[in-house]
């Protein structure tokens, strides 16, 4: 295992659900974000966390492209047990230090995989934009100017993925903006499988912008699997549901504000039973 880096430390994450206590290696405090929240917490986005303890069960299959460092591909792991998969894309090699050493810690070695790379819609080197203090908010393109970078593989999420699973029960995507082209790489396999998986994926039409995309592309494309759309609530804590030309206009409409940021997570399937 490669040497942790500088102020990391190890958190027991108070995540209801979980069948056995689970530990998870934080950023110190320059991560200002994800770290820092666990750190005092013990969560991480509390609903959307309850959401995948429902969702995913034992044999399951679970992918995180955009695996920051490894939060919930450690609750995962837990919920799947051995005789299910978690595989994890996360091209920060920081961040897939802290992954791999949760993942040796927690004893979840032999039902996960971890790839130090994006997806993307073709197999290509690119460059890695690093934020300064939210270590989860690195992304692929250059946006600002200023930001630091490291070269990364990206993959073809279909084609990378193909010969690997035979299933997939849940796939969640945070890329900070390059969601389109995760999308779009995977959607051959996604049109494949006998079930279409739920999928948990960030929408933030002016990073998408920023990516060469745009949040209504980005929910025509996912409107192919022909599935029902949800608008996670972290306030109320409750899945809204919406239809896809009700989140195209959401997102001309952040568009059509210059400097708009506004996010939302949404998860695409049939929800929760």
């Amino acid at each position: 295992m490669s040497s942790l880096p500088l102020g990391s430390e190890l958190i027991a994450l108070d995540v209801p659900g979980l069948a056995s206590p689970t530990n998870l290696y934080v950023h110190g405090p320059a991560d200002k974000f994800v770290s820092q929240t666990i750190r005092s917490t013990g969560l991480w986005e509390p609903f959307e966390t309850s959401l995948i303890v429902a969702i995913l069960g034992p044999g399951d299959v679970f992918v995180d492209v955009g695996a920051n460092i490894g939060y919930f591909c450690v609750i995962a792991a837990s919920l799947v047990g051995t005789s299910g998969r978690v595989i994890a894309f996360e091209p920060d090699p920081k961040n897939c230090t802290l992954l791999d050493a949760s993942i040796e810690l927690n004893g979840f070695e032999g039902r996960t995989v971890t790839v130090e790379a994006g997806l993307s819609n073709t197999d290509s080197d690119g460059q890695l934009y690093l934020s300064t203090e939210n270590f989860g908010d690195h992304q692929i393109y250059a946006g600002e100017s200023g930001r630091a970078s490291l070269p990364i593989a990206l993959h073809h999420g279909a084609n990378f993925l193909r010969t690997r699973i035979e299933r997939l029960d849940l796939l969640k995507v945070d890329t900070q903006g390059s969601e389109y082209a995760v999308i779009e790489g995977l959607m051959p396999l996604l049109q494949e499988l006998s079930r279409p998986p739920q999928i948990i994926i960030e929408l933030t039409p002016f990073s998408l912008r920023e990516a060469g995309a745009s949040g209504a592309a980005l929910i025509t494309l996912l409107n192919t699997l022909a599935q029902p759309f949800w608008i996670i609530d972290h306030i109320e804590h409750a899945l809204v549901r919406s239809a896809a030309s009700e989140l195209s206009l959401w997102c001309d409409n952040v568009d059509a504000c210059e400097g708009d940021r506004g996010f939302m997570n949404i998860l695409v399937g049939p929800g929760i039973p």
